[in-house]
């Protein structure tokens, strides 16, 4: 009988993970991971329920992937330390071609289908709202959050508050939290 929601340390490093950290992994058992052996995941890390993440993924440190969340890895997904992407996100890293020219299904074989796409890049002290979709081939720079259902099809630029459909720039963002996080990792040695 399961103690907890959460994998414990032992069944994490059974799963077949390219690489995952050691401390403080809060991963869901019912996440479900496809391509696992393509994933790296860091130390304080939280995945919670329902979430899905597939393909290429790289999760830094103290990363929260909230519930019914959806990370498609085809071309790479990337979220560095202190990120973080609210419940019912979809991040998709490749893209069908709707124009009519192609098939769209992954039950048909490739030579009929246009799939395209790139990495998607969320950096360092970024959160991105509840219900937001994230196109491919772009970077989400340092410090930017995004408000609820937004929508995100180029690239953001750093220390700004972003919100709508497509996402536009509201405001600047404060940059306290990297003091708090340099303090929190000094002290607490979470690092």
């Amino acid at each position: 009988m399961q103690e907890t929601s959460f994998y414990s340390k032992k069944e994490l490093l059974q799963l077949g993970f390219k690489s995952i950290g050691t401390r403080n992994l809060q991963i869901s058992r019912f996440a479900r991971f496809y391509g696992i052996d393509k994933m790296t995941i860091g130390n304080n890390v939280r995945i919670d329920d329902f979430a899905i993440l597939s393909g290429n993924i790289t999760l830094g440190n103290h990363v929260h992937i909230g519930a019914y969340s959806a990370l498609y890895g085809k071309f790479g997904i990337e979220m560095e330390d202190f990120t973080g992407i609210s419940p019912r996100t979809t991040v998709f890293s490749a893209t069908d071609d709707f124009s009519g020219d192609y098939l769209i299904s992954p039950m048909v074989p490739e030579k009929y289908t246009n799939v395209t796409g790139g990495k998607v890049i969320i950096q360092k002290f970024s959160q991105i709202g509840a219900g937001t979709i994230i196109m491919p081939s772009l970077t989400i720079e340092e410090g930017v959050t995004v408000g609820a259902m937004s929508f995100i099809r180029k690239n953001l630029i750093a220390w700004h508050i972003y919100a709508g459909i497509p996402a536009k720039k509201i405001k600047p963002r404060q940059k306290k939290c990297i003091e708090l996080a340099n303090f929190f990792i000094s002290s607490d040695n979470n690092a």
